[in-house]
């Protein structure tokens, strides 16, 4: 491992531990509102169970709690309670929740605490500047070109990718590694990306083959699309040598290159009393500026930063005099030797590019994948993870730990709603093995499981609720009343059935509601108009305790991910290989809500 610097100090795994158990004191009670489902908000009489308080305080404090976060400008700001000095989690709970019925009395509490236990207010991230910083040293960052991802890609998937692919990169440089394997690498686009401007090896594994044939022909579009910005980017060296051919013919170039050589061939006393302008006469001194600086770059950028270089990117300076090139250092370099350089960093760029690949292939990973099934030339590498679904992050740190070859790793998980938990239903038939969550020993001691809908939940956003992207209410309120008329006039007090996105196609409730029967397989010519309006008149009141019970959900969701989260990084921890491991917050969470990445260096063999 090509060490810079050392790298960030995080916390250890009994500190870890100890905010683990404050935050499932918390969670015991709090879940159970994670836990209800919005279809049956109605049927169940969940805010008369869950909630002793009216809509309207329970909005009122959350509008000003939200009014409040906005207004702090520091998160260390943002913890409401004083942490002891174990580290176990707040000194006082307050009393949030009546300790005979659990249902929620105190919503400032509520939200406080449920602030203090997100991600950013735990004090368990580590900052990705400074992770950064140790991992590239003074080591110049490579930029390969110009090209920003949002040139093909939309504005979420392009902030993700151009994060995620820079400090990919960092982690390769750090390691000294040139392969990566790209898990669930959907469309390609970040494997794609990290091949062509970084020149990694990388191999995207996704288990849909529909995904892998479009990821390939998407791949040799993007290639096309890469060479045009290639061109383009000539620009700035090769135009001044453009301008050159241009304002001297083909014959006086000659001439001025046999000038040149006898120039050079002549005293160095003789070379330093000659003025620059005797040698080129027709250009200004700020174009011999820009050449100066643009070769003093070329030379200072090390070998391997070179990958995307031009082959004619250092044409220009066998046009130039010796006397044009400021010197890097005291020995003097002929025309001749410096040509062979070119050559030389040509030929290295050239057999680079072509060994910088992107390869699609399929097959569906399980935590005991084996790698060398799937890739014959499997060396050191890294395993990169943009938004794995469901079991499939968890799977990655699993291969991760298994497998000598894998160095490091950078997993950004989503659905969580799709992980599969091995204590959420002790009757099943437990033939998994490995399941989703949890991972670490203390929550599989404690037998902890969340359930599918509080793990929902955790995909909730609040920061896009905070910019006006949240919960469509009225939508959600016509699919609770919904249940209700099915319970009461099909008795069918449980639908598995989905009704879909037929929210979108309805003009109104009653639209909404015949459309949604028919799609059910229910005979809605039974039910006159007046009996589906008459619900929906008896509802409509109401309405205020859906938003403000999915509001509660909201705030409640930052840390049921923390819990997700925590428990991935409590098993990296766990492992006695792991030399470094960190949460970092990769992504702005307005743009990407799944924006944290679970990182992991393995000790140097």
């Amino acid at each position: 491992m090509a060490a810079f610097g050392p790298l960030p100090v995080t916390q250890d795994l009994s500190t870890l531990r100890a905010k683990l158990q404050g935050l499932l004191r918390f969670l015991r009670d709090a879940v159970s509102i994670s836990n209800a489902h919005t279809v049956d908000f109605y049927t169940e009489s969940v805010w008369e169970g869950l909630v002793d308080l009216s809509p309207e305080t329970v909005l009122a404090v959350l509008s000003r709690s939200a009014a409040r976060a906005e207004a702090e400008a520091q998160p260390s700001e943002a913890r409401p309670l004083v942490e002891p000095e174990t580290g176990s989690g707040v000194t006082d709970f307050p009393k949030i929740f009546c300790e005979t019925s659990q249902s929620l009395v105190n919503v400032e509490a509520f939200a406080l605490v449920a602030k203090y236990y997100s991600v950013q207010n735990l004090g368990i991230c580590t900052s990705l500047e400074q992770l950064l910083i140790a991992l590239r040293g003074n080591k110049k960052q490579r930029t390969g070109e110009n090209l920003k991802p949002n040139e093909f890609m939309n504005v979420k998937k392009s902030h993700e990718v151009q994060a995620m692919s820079d400090l990919i990169c960092s982690i390769a440089d750090y390691c000294g590694i040139k392969q990566v394997i790209d898990l669930g690498s959907g469309k390609g686009y970040l494997s794609s990306f990290l091949s062509l401007k970084y020149g990694l090896n990388v191999y995207g594994i996704d288990s849909s083959n529909t995904n892998t044939r479009g990821a390939e022909e998407r791949n040799r579009k993007l290639k096309k699309h890469w060479k045009l910005y290639h061109t383009q980017s000539k620009v700035d060296v090769n135009g001044l040598a453009l301008k050159m051919t241009k304002e001297r013919k083909v014959q006086n170039e000659m001439k001025y290159k046999t000038d040149t050589e006898q120039v050079y061939n002549n005293s160095p006393a003789k070379q330093e009393k000659m003025p620059t302008s005797d040698f080129l006469p027709d250009f200004s001194s700020s174009v011999i500026s820009d050449i100066r600086i643009q070769v003093e770059n070329l030379h200072t950028q090390p070998y391997e930063e070179e990958n995307l270089c031009f082959v004619n990117t250092f044409s220009l300076i066998d046009f130039l005099p010796i006397d044009a090139i400021e010197p890097i250092s005291s020995s003097q370099i002929s025309n001749r030797e410096m040509s062979e350089v070119n050559k030389g960093r040509r030929k290295m760029t050239s057999q680079s590019s072509e060994s910088n690949i992107y390869s699609p292939l399929t097959s569906f990973i399980t935590a005991d994948s084996d790698l060398h099934d799937i890739i014959k030339d499997l060396e050191d590498c890294l395993m990169v993870g943009l938004h794995t679904c469901g079991d499939l992050a968890p799977n990655t740190l699993r291969i991760f730990t298994s497998k000598s070859e894998i160095k490091g790793v950078c997993s950004v998980g989503c659905c969580y709603h799709l992980l599969s938990e091995e204590f959420e239903d002790e009757h099943k038939d437990c033939t998994e093995e490995k399941w989703g969550f949890p991972m670490c020993q203390y929550l599989k001691e404690e037998r902890w499981f969340c359930g599918q809908n509080a793990r929902m939940s955790a995909c909730l956003s609040l920061d896009r609720v905070a910019v006006g992207q949240g919960l469509p209410t009225e939508s959600l309120f016509y699919r609770a009343v919904l249940q209700d008329i099915i319970k009461d006039c099909y008795g069918i007090t449980k639908c598995n059935q989905h009704v879909g996105k037929i929210y979108s196609k309805c003009s109104s409730f009653l639209d909404y509601v015949r459309k949604s029967l028919k799609k059910l397989g229910l005979d809605d010519s039974k039910l006159p108009e007046k009996t589906i309006m008459d619900y929906y008149e008896k509802y409509k009141p109401r309405m205020n305790e859906l938003e403000a019970f999915n509001m509660l959900k909201v705030v409640l969701a930052p840390c049921v991910e923390t819990l997700i989260l925590l428990d991935r990084l409590c098993y990296l921890k766990e492992q006695e290989d792991i030399a470094w491991s960190a949460l970092v917050k990769l992504f702005d969470p307005v743009k990407s809500p799944r924006c944290y990445a679970v990182i992991a260096l393995k000790k140097p063999q």
